[in-house]
């Protein structure tokens, strides 16, 4: 499956800036925004505000990897995942 990359511009602090990310990041981030009743600015700025290093894209990409992952159904039979700090490899 192939992804697009697809460039936007988004306002933060009253500055135009583009942001490129893939066809599903737009999608998760749109998602995030609506179940928070916000736009999309607004929860670009906030995490643009919340990033650590790195560019504004992969700020992007690991905060709305985070929020699905941090938000999936803990069903029964499903796989859970190790905290962000933490890395378990598999037993041999």
């Amino acid at each position: 499956m192939k992804s697009t990359i697809v460039k936007r511009s988004v306002v933060l602090d009253g500055h135009k800036t583009s942001v490129s990310l893939e066809d599903a990041f737009w999608e998760g981030l749109r998602e995030i925004a609506g179940g928070q009743k916000a736009n999309l600015s607004s929860l670009v700025r906030q995490i643009d505000r919340g990033r650590e290093n790195g560019n504004l894209s992969s700020a992007i990409r690991v905060f709305v990897f985070n929020h699905f992952r941090d938000n999936h159904l803990s069903a029964p039979g499903q796989l859970q995942h190790a905290p962000a700090t933490e890395f378990h490899r598999p037993a041999a």
